[in-house]
């Protein structure tokens, strides 16, 4: 045997182990976010509810992307939990890219400025994505002043991304403790 048979489990080790990191970027990172938002609602902010998602998120699984307004369209079976598994992939998904971008080596030496650059950007999808499509128009113009929105929506978005930078602290204990 040439040794070549040892990468398989070698490689699905270090696959396993990038999707586990991934995972736990990620999901660390929007229930920091989901604390965040329970604090805005305690002090009267309103924040999206995430069976509107789910209702969206439904509808574009049967092939329709825009609403005139989410609230008005027909609801989804199971719309809530859906809205909440849509927000945590998505999360999961940024978390990925973060890694994409900034490489392994960022899980062994985080910095908070890539992180925070990160979320800061994600903001772009409620605003130019989301929103449009859920009957808000762009960054939610037709539900109001678009400044605060935008500045919330930020806002939002850097706490992820302080998630993120928290999160990879935390991997970087537990390894130091392992």
């Amino acid at each position: 045997m040439n040794g070549s048979m040892d990468m398989g489990p070698a490689l699905a080790q270090a696959l396993a182990q990038a999707l586990a990191q991934t995972l736990a970027l990620g999901l660390g990172a929007t229930a920091l976010m989901d604390l965040w938002l329970m604090g805005l609602r305690r002090v009267g902010v309103v924040t999206l509810d995430f069976a509107l998602l789910g209702r969206w998120a439904g509808h574009l699984l049967q092939g329709c992307w825009r609403h005139e307004a989410i609230a008005k369209a027909r609801p989804v079976r199971g719309e809530r939990a859906l809205g909440w598994f849509v927000h945590y992939a998505v999360g999961l998904l940024f978390a990925a890219l973060l890694l994409a971008w900034q490489g392994w080596a960022w899980l062994e030496a985080p910095r908070l400025a890539p992180a925070l650059l990160l979320g800061l950007t994600t903001a772009a999808a409620p605003l130019l994505l989301m929103q449009p499509a859920m009957g808000a128009g762009l960054a939610g113009r037709r539900k109001g002043s678009v400044g605060p929105n935008v500045l919330r929506s930020a806002a939002n978005h850097l706490v992820f991304g302080f998630g993120l930078y928290l999160s990879a602290l935390a991997l970087q204990l537990l390894r130091a403790a392992a």
